[in-house]
């Protein structure tokens, strides 16, 4: 007897409908290449959409096996590229999911479906990751959370949590490897032509400074660096562009931007440095010079640390046709 293991696609109000059919056949492709391997006896995929009723319940509208008896053996959240709904309206959903989890199923979400997943209660003091320009907000709204933002997927056993709105894909494969082995993981991503090799979102993520702080002296410093491209700064000058001694200066911008100077002035020249590598042909070494390095290596070591990849291999990735690759 076939044995059928149920992954529930929940479409909460605004979750991304496109995204939930693709992960729909991305899964009947998977069963199409365990099909084919007969002799290995492999599980069948089943597929249902649950979302809410007129009365707040929570029902069944699609199914690929109608007919049979069961129960979620994993439960997905798509994306959602709007706003999210307020808490109350997700409530119904996270009771659901919190039933589910109590009966075995593993929960996994895709970017913004993270906000669902943590009104559950269920990740206190749990790694788990969203879109990285959403990070900050899932913080801010589940402090108790531990967000990393640089993960493309963070696999915690029965909670699953993919990045970027395009990680459906690769939350599907991890689910196929899951549920039917890495065999048919991979002869799915090579029907499909998908990169089973995706691990970071890091090199995707901009930095974005925080400038609705309040606090006006800083302020005043982090329009300074901007225009200054953060070249050639040090201490005493920031602290005198805010009229503050260091060490007070020190302590108002750390808690102004969550980022102490130095660190913050390694965001604004990474930035900087990504736009020439993808817009320019100046060599990786006229580029460190630019933006504030005289030693190249140095760069190159702290470019690879804050964006995910060598210089070269960001170019490579990102930049426009034609430019050079020293």
């Amino acid at each position: 007897m076939t044995t059928l293991l149920e992954i529930a696609l929940l479409l909460y109000p605004g979750a991304q409908l496109a995204a939930a059919h693709g992960l729909s056949d991305l899964f009947a492709v998977a069963n199409r290449m365990a099909a084919e391997r007969a002799d290995a006896d492999l599980p069948v995929l089943r597929v249902r959409h649950w979302s809410a009723g007129e009365h707040g319940e929570i029902h069944s509208t699609f199914d690929s096996h109608p007919g049979v008896d069961g129960r979620p053996t994993v439960v997905v959240l798509p994306p959602c590229l709007g706003a999210l709904p307020p808490a109350d309206a997700l409530q119904p959903f996270a009771d659901w999911l919190s039933r589910q989890h109590a009966a075995g199923a593993t929960l996994s979400s895709v970017c913004a479906g993270a906000f669902v997943l943590a009104q559950t209660g269920l990740l206190a003091g749990r790694a788990l990751t969203t879109h990285w320009s959403l990070a900050k907000d899932l913080g801010e709204r589940y402090p108790e959370l531990k967000v990393d933002a640089d993960k493309l997927v963070v696999d915690d056993g029965d909670i699953i949590t993919a990045g970027g709105v395009m990680a459906w894909t690769d939350l599907g494969l991890a689910l196929v490897d899951r549920l039917l082995g890495p065999t048919i993981a991979a002869d799915t991503a090579r029907f499909l032509v998908l990169d089973l090799t995706r691990h970071s979102q890091q090199y995707f993520r901009r930095f974005t400074p925080h400038l609705t702080h309040g606090d006006e002296a800083i302020l005043k410093v982090q329009h300074w660096l901007q225009r200054q491209d953060a070249r050639h700064v040090s201490l005493a000058a920031m602290a005198s562009q805010a009229g503050l001694g260091e060490r007070t200066f020190l302590r108002r911008f750390q808690q102004a931007t969550g980022l102490r100077p130095t660190e913050y002035c390694q965001q604004l020249r990474a930035a900087k440095a990504r736009e020439l590598l993808e817009l320019t042909n100046r060599s990786v070494d006229q580029i460190a010079w630019e933006v504030g390095y005289q030693d190249p290596a140095a760069f190159r070591k702290v470019f690879n640390r804050m964006v995910g990849l060598s210089p070269t291999d960001y170019r490579r990735r990102f930049g426009r046709r034609g430019v050079a690759e020293g």
